[in-house]
């Protein structure tokens, strides 16, 4: 079922997932399935097979977070990270691996000076980092929680509550802008509020279910959202 509204006059720092929120990766992810399917376009069609890759990473997003919380439970998540440091170390750092949303550095500028940001991502450390440097999004976010940070990473709601401690501000005055389901779970579990986006990997429909507060189609336009919603509701 869906959450109650969301309650913007309750908000005092806001928590940012990356990929698909911050970071245009699924649109990187379909292009890259999509050139290793380009011999196939002969059979099916450009337009077919291009849709058929975007479906295959929206289906693929489900059983990769349910790896990662399957190995946070048994306690190997260190293994794949350390993977995933030795994978990010052997390859160039080039901007085009680490595309930014268009409008999300205004959406930041103006929200910077109302509320302080954090970043929760299942993310290991050195992607992420290498994401924020690429883009200079360093200086907007002090408090950083990887895949790393805590025992256990989204959905379980250990990074959120780090993240909000690290502020300083109670999780009820938290908000979790995200794109998935995972993120959705996370933020509920931790008692914060959640803004669902529909620029990554989630599904408006499944995100309704889960039951995030609102639901935008880019984190682009969470400035004037959160400004038109808080003057709706004085």
């Amino acid at each position: 079922m869906p959450a109650q509204p969301l309650d913007v006059s309750a908000v005092k720092a806001l928590i940012f997932d990356v990929d698909g929120t911050l970071s245009d990766s699924d649109d990187l992810m379909v292009e890259r399935i999509n050139n290793r399917l380009r011999f196939l376009s002969g059979v099916f069609g450009k337009d077919k097979l291009k849709l058929f890759s975007r479906w295959f990473v929206r289906v693929a997003e489900g059983p990769g977070n349910w790896l990662l919380e399957a190995a946070d439970r048994l306690g190997f998540d260190n293994l794949i990270a350390a993977f995933l440091d030795k994978r990010a170390n052997g390859h160039e750092v080039l901007a085009q691996h680490y595309p930014v949303i268009p409008g999300v550095l205004p959406m930041l500028d103006v929200l910077s000076s109302r509320y302080p940001f954090a970043i929760v991502t299942a993310r290991n450390e050195m992607t992420t980092s290498h994401f924020l440097k690429i883009n200079k999004l360093e200086p907007y976010f002090q408090i950083v929680v990887s895949s790393q940070t805590c025992r256990r990473t989204k959905p379980f709601p250990d990074p959120l509550l780090h993240a909000a401690e690290q502020l300083g501000v109670p999780i009820e005055s938290c908000l979790m802008i995200g794109d998935t389901v995972t993120d959705v779970r996370a933020a509920l579990a931790a008692g914060a509020q959640s803004v669902s986006v529909l620029c990554g990997f989630g599904v408006e429909k499944e995100l309704l279910k889960a039951g995030t507060h609102a639901i935008l189609s880019s984190t682009s336009g969470l400035a004037s959202f959160l400004t038109e919603t808080f003057f709706d509701q004085l």
